[in-house]
């Protein structure tokens, strides 16, 4: 059983559920990069400076990733954890497309993950990342209330590499189609899933959500990325 403790509640979600939802939206997340074409692969995704074609690599990453191969990226990026994670992106996916849509099929059902990691991060990976990649595209994918919820409680709990509650502090965030509220403040609310996008630093869901809060939160991101 996965729990995750956030104020006084908690989400629990049995270990063999979390890697269900892994491996269906790795699945479907495989089936839609199987209809893009090669120029879609090379479109810009919504991580800056990635694209699509590194965003799928990345995805599965996770259960080919091992402690050596993270060590040694990070003493090539001097210690950068975001520099670490992008080189090693950036080298699987010099990889023909077929072959790393074949690593979907070749790893389903792979009960792995990197090295000082729970299941919950690979769930969290396929999630956020689909979005990233078929939004720019104009495609949409839903993702599963329930995965949304955990992983967005998993963020929130943990605070390397987003600091949720630290950017968020002052805030008071709830889910309407979840049982999920955090924080106290000028409330932000929205469905789960935009949620999760929002506390992993994403913004292109911001007009998905609302509240009072959510019009000082669009003031700030103006003023990060006018």
């Amino acid at each position: 059983m996965v729990r995750i403790k956030y104020h006084s509640s908690e989400v629990m979600m049995d270990t063999v559920q979390v890697w269900l939802y892994v491996d269906s939206e790795r699945a479907a997340l495989a089936d839609a990069l199987q209809t893009l074409t090669a120029e879609q692969w090379e479109t810009p995704s919504h991580c800056p400076g990635w694209s699509v074609r590194d965003v799928a690599a990345h995805v599965i990453s996770s259960p080919q990733v091992t402690a050596l191969h993270i060590a040694g990226a990070l003493v090539k990026a001097r210690g950068n954890y975001d520099r670490a994670v992008f080189s090693l992106a950036k080298k699987a996916a010099r990889r023909p497309m077929a072959d790393i849509i074949g690593d979907y099929h070749r790893f389903s059902g792979s009960r792995r993950h990197p090295p000082g990691t729970s299941p919950l991060e690979p769930l969290l990976d396929v999630l956020v990342h689909t979005q990233d990649i078929l939004r720019p595209l104009h495609q949409r994918h839903e993702m599963p209330t329930p995965a949304a919820h955990a992983a967005a409680a998993r963020v929130w709990t943990k605070s390397f590499p987003f600091q949720a509650r630290k950017k968020f502090a002052g805030y008071r965030l709830a889910a309407t189609d979840a049982g999920w509220t955090v924080g106290d403040g000028p409330l932000i609310q929205g469905p789960i899933a935009e949620l999760l996008l929002l506390l992993t630093g994403r913004t292109y869901g911001l007009g998905e959500l609302s509240g009072e809060g959510t019009q000082d939160l669009r003031t700030r991101v103006q003023q990060i990325h006018p």
